[in-house]
């Protein structure tokens, strides 16, 4: 043991679940940590070393992949890269360390394991979790009309402040080609998410054609911060203040913004809440447990999730619980959450709400009720850490010859009463998708998926309400991906 400390492999997690994130949790216990002693100049091995390594510790079904059994080469302490040749050959078996990562040793037995990643530059990724992406300032789905066979994107909706918006792009928008090609499934990701600049022009369904709109725009791909709380309003109908909510991902450096927005709702004295998450594909932990404690308040300090990690790190985590709370903790300041003490809360969902957002739905509904409107979500119960390669955990030194971290999944969730297992997605209580040739204004009351919530809290006759689904039949589209689609933490939900 002393010689592994001596050479060592220390991985710090940082945790969050797409997106409140907490203070890095340390583990520098070697026994646990599986340390290597590995201090050649091979930096590539150093690589697979440090992911065998971290996720032997800490991977989710560590127990269930045979590649990371703790005796697959030989006693767990004699697992030593370019040491031990059975483990250093089994490590540069594969062409690359992500070939390593996603073939070599993630549980892929009937796709068990669809969200955990790896990146070789951390950079990216801690931007990410803090709501900064290259983007064009746009939120988009990308898919196919099956009628027509066309391939198509069209605008979900425009990021506040971007060029996209200053230039006049709008919600419902479509894109046929960029830079001259037509959009396809075989460059869509190159042209969208790869390209720097993009000239395009845009369309409207109509009559069952597409009709252009006169206008062009060329757009860059720039870094720049979203805030998540997109739209936040109050509605008076049928005697009832509703406040409205659409929030698009747990990102921890918003926390402040999204209280405000509660500030603002609890000044204007609202009765009810619709929390729209049809985009949110999850975030932060910490953050999913700071907006149920806004939605509620009442039940400061009970349970709000459990944490289930894997059998070498459970007894190791202590309380792996997370709590409602009084207070947003930001470095060493406190900051009061404004509650609303609601007893039922409306929530829109749609098949790209995911992770976090199912974590406040799924915590939620032991304690009040929640009523569910739009479509089944993803169905990711389980969350993912960071993993760095530190090579000094006092002065928390990355290693400086690298920029690969891991974010594989660690830990399923459950609610207060032990409910957790709903990969197949949380279905609604009231189902209407969204339709991409019938799109409203997102905030709008006839907005489709928000009219139909406010005719359910308003209690408005049956024969008035929008139905329960709408009628694809003229568009008729299938989503293949969105702009969000190559983001690290995609559907994710990390601590």
């Amino acid at each position: 043991i002393l010689k592994m400390k001596r050479f060592f492999l220390y991985i710090i997690i940082t945790i969050s679940v797409l997106s409140c994130v907490k203070d890095p949790v340390e583990n520098t216990n070697p026994s646990l940590l599986g340390a290597s002693d590995y201090t050649g100049n091979d930096v590539d091995l150093r690589v697979r070393d440090f992911i065998w390594k971290g996720l032997n510790a800490y991977y989710l079904w560590q127990a269930d992949v045979q590649n990371l059994q703790d005796n697959r080469f030989g006693s767990l302490p004699d697992t030593k890269a370019d040491k031990n040749k059975s483990y250093t050959q089994f490590l540069k078996s594969f062409s690359d360390p992500k070939d390593l990562f996603y073939n070599g040793l993630l549980n892929n037995y009937k796709r068990i394991d669809r969200f955990s990643y790896i990146t070789d530059n951390y950079t990216d990724l801690e931007n990410h979790f803090k709501g900064i992406t290259a983007g064009l300032g746009m939120n988009y789905a990308f898919g196919l009309v099956k009628k027509l066979g066309i391939y198509l994107a069209y605008v979900r909706y425009v990021v506040p402040n971007s060029d996209a918006e200053k230039l006049g792009l709008q919600r419902g928008d479509v894109i046929l080609n960029i830079n001259g090609q037509q959009l396809t499934r075989a460059n869509v990701q190159q042209l969208l998410q790869d390209t720097p600049i993009i000239s395009f022009a845009t369309y409207r369904f109509v009559n069952e054609r597409f009709e252009p709109t006169g206008k062009t725009y060329t757009l860059r791909q720039e870094q720049t911060p979203e805030n998540p709380v997109l739209i936040h309003k109050v509605f008076n109908k049928g005697g009832k203040k509703i406040a409205y909510l659409m929030y698009n991902a747990f990102v921890a450096d918003f926390d402040e913004a999204l209280n405000n927005a509660f500030a603002d709702f609890k000044a204007q004295g609202v009765t009810d809440l619709i929390l729209d998450l049809r985009y949110n594909g999850g975030g932060s932990v910490n953050t999913a447990t700071y907006l149920a404690s806004m939605i509620t308040g009442q039940f400061a300090g009970q349970v709000f999730a459990v944490e289930r990690w894997n059998s070498k790190v459970q007894p190791h985590r202590g309380n792996s619980r997370e709590y409602f709370t009084d207070n947003i903790v930001k470095d060493s300041r406190k900051i009061a959450i404004n509650s609303l003490r609601m007893s039922k809360v409306y929530i829109i969902t749609s098949e790209n709400t995911a992770s976090a957002s199912e974590l406040v739905i799924n915590g939620l509904k032991p304690y009040i009720q929640v009523v569910q409107v739009g479509a089944t979500t993803i169905g990711k119960n389980q969350g993912s850490v960071t993993i760095y390669d530190y090579i000094d955990t006092q002065g928390k030194v990355k290693n400086p010859k690298h920029k690969w971290a891991m974010q594989p999944l660690v830990m399923k969730i459950e609610n207060a009463k032990g409910v957790g297992d709903y990969v197949n997605g949380l279905s609604p209580d009231i189902f209407i998708e969204e339709i991409g040739s019938n799109l409203g204004v997102l905030g709008d009351e006839s907005e489709p998926l928000l009219a139909r919530t406010l005719q359910e809290i308003t209690g408005a006759n049956a024969s008035s309400r929008a139905p329960l689904s709408t009628d694809k039949t003229s568009f008729s589209f299938e989503t293949l991906s969105t702009s969000t689609s190559g983001y690290f933490g995609l559907n994710e939900m990390y601590k």
